[in-house]
């Protein structure tokens, strides 16, 4: 069962998107903000993240380049949601963006499609401790800014 991680800081939100994406069999979790997305993204490697893009604190874009910091985690695919226009998208940054109000059936079919075009869990976990160690070491953010 595929595990997605939800980021929101509005609890209304995340509790419609959560009972829609259950309903289709996915496994969700739930972060009110960035900074506890990344810890919890590190710690449970979700298949997939959709997050809101403007938060108090770490927004959704500052989450993305965070991610994109370490190998094991930027292989993860990101939805960004925002109740405004897309913002000047960094490239390689999210794999996709829907507005707020969200259609919930665009949304499941973009977790459908972004889910079957990732490669399986087998491939991204660390074969060895040693290489386990480098998945983990940041990758410097001059390469990310």
């Amino acid at each position: 069962m595929p595990t997605i991680l939800l980021v929101d800081n509005e609890p209304d939100i995340l509790a419609a998107i959560s009972m829609a994406l259950e309903w289709q069999g996915y496994r969700v979790f739930l972060s009110e903000d960035g900074k506890t997305a990344l810890n919890k993204a590190g710690r449970m490697m979700p298949d997939l993240i959709v997050t809101d893009c403007t938060m108090p604190g770490m927004d959704g874009i500052e989450l993305c380049r965070h991610l994109k910091l370490y190998p094991a985690l930027s292989a993860i695919p990101v939805i960004m949601v925002s109740a405004h226009t897309q913002p000047h998208r960094i490239p390689a940054l999210w794999n996709a963006f829907l507005l707020k109000p969200i259609d919930l059936d665009a949304l499941e079919s973009t977790v459908g499609s972004l889910l079957l075009s990732r490669p399986s869990r087998e491939t991204l976990r660390p074969v060895g401790s040693d290489r386990a160690m480098s998945r983990w070491q940041p990758v410097s953010s001059v390469l990310i800014s």
